[in-house]
């Protein structure tokens, strides 16, 4: 153990709740995985992590009998989680592989924290912190693997793949968010994952979608997006999909002050039958067929806000200039933010009874269009004149 890390969330109830529970029973307690990464890099936490060798029945005794609250979410493969103070903190047994069909494993449990390291995907991801913080590094690469920003498959990338698929997506969403961009994407990786990406056919649409939104969340997903292209595992994602023009959005994003947002990004990169494939939910859905329908609509920036709201009014004059390749124009975004706090003056009420039925919808659409090419300046009277 060569370093150590200092986290709010270590030192907190919870932790200290579920590993002092363990320990004083004889059992190892070590953090795992992401907080661990993230704890070293500097960057939030949001899940908490830890393996142990006791055997699960053991966990949910020693949980009990500690006045907390465990869930045997996946006991059958070594997991509970145990809620301490309000917290769930996922308490996993030492595990290595007995056999695999590339979307599942069946697994033996382990008193050895190298089997359980071995058995991970990336190195950074293999790294280990005790109760006080001290970091272990079972596979004794780990830690300069993260300290460069190296993704890295554990052992044979093409093994890890056929353990689990779906880590060809994780190969490029990892590499998206903690990878250095100066240093490239690992070109044995690469190659395992465009040998292996006719496997992703197996997998589900839902754990699909949910890697490709984390991607497509990252600060800049561009560079990883292009490699998927480049490997054919972008075709087998989303038939269809470009990923040239993503990166000049992302300069879009950063000059307008934006927000990345997958679902924006998603538009741009387009395919077949996105929804579809990535199981989006519906309010996801929505969002990526209006951005399409209002590009499609051709509408100016005023009626872009007006009947888009202000975000995604912005979004779709950011996808309009990264497929220009330009930055958003000003006057255009200004426009865009007078019309998305707009009202139209004049309501279906003030129609009547001079009109109705199907007449009162289409007057109505008139005076809306006349307002609009006003610049939304015409006022009630004016429009009813």
């Amino acid at each position: 153990m060569s370093e150590r890390i200092e986290a709010e969330w270590l030192e907190a109830a919870p932790a200290r709740a579920v590993t002092g529970m363990l320990e004083a029973a004889g059992f190892q307690a070590w953090f795992v995985g992401g907080c661990v990464r993230n704890a070293l890099l500097g960057a939030p936490v949001s899940d908490l992590d830890l393996t142990t060798d006791a055997r699960p029945e053991r966990v949910v005794e020693l949980a009990r009998d500690a006045g907390l609250k465990p869930v045997p979410t996946g006991i059958d493969h070594g997991t509970v989680t145990v809620v301490a103070h309000g917290t769930p903190i996922e308490v996993t047994t030492f595990r290595r592989d007995v056999d695999t069909d590339g979307r599942r494993a069946t697994v033996a449990f382990s008193d050895d924290i190298a089997e359980d390291a071995a058995r991970r995907d990336f190195t950074m991801n293999a790294l280990y912190a005790d109760a006080r913080g001290h970091v272990a590094d079972p596979l004794g690469v780990g830690q300069a693997d993260l300290a460069a920003r190296r993704l890295s498959f554990i052992g044979d990338p093409h093994e890890r793949i056929r353990e689990d698929y779906l880590r060809i997506l994780r190969f490029f969403r990892f590499h998206a968010w903690y990878g250095a961009p100066e240093g490239g994407i690992d070109p044995d990786g690469l190659a395992a994952c465009a040998e292996l990406a006719e496997g992703i056919g197996g997998l589900s649409r839902e754990r699909v979608g949910a890697e490709m939104l984390k991607l497509m969340a990252a600060d800049d997903p561009a560079p990883a997006v292009a490699s998927m292209a480049m490997s054919g595992v972008l075709m087998r994602v989303l038939p269809g999909g470009a990923s040239d023009p993503l990166s000049v959005l992302v300069h879009v994003e950063e000059e307008a002050g934006l927000d990345p947002d997958p679902i924006r990004r998603l538009a741009l990169v387009g395919g077949d039958e996105v929804a579809e494939r990535l199981r989006l939910s519906r309010a996801q859905a929505g969002a990526l067929q209006a951005l399409r329908d209002a590009q499609e609509a051709g509408w100016g920036p005023g009626e872009l806000g007006y009947r888009l709201g202000r975000a995604r009014a912005l979004d779709v004059l950011a996808l309009n200039a990264a497929l220009s390749g330009r930055e958003i124009d000003p006057v255009s975004r200004e426009t865009a933010l007078v019309g998305a706090a707009a009202a139209l003056p004049v309501k279906a009420a003030d129609l009547m009874p001079d009109f109705s039925g199907p007449a009162l919808g289409e007057k109505l659409r008139e005076i809306e269009a006349r307002w609009i090419a006003s610049g939304f300046t015409l006022e009630r009277a004016e429009l009813l004149s």
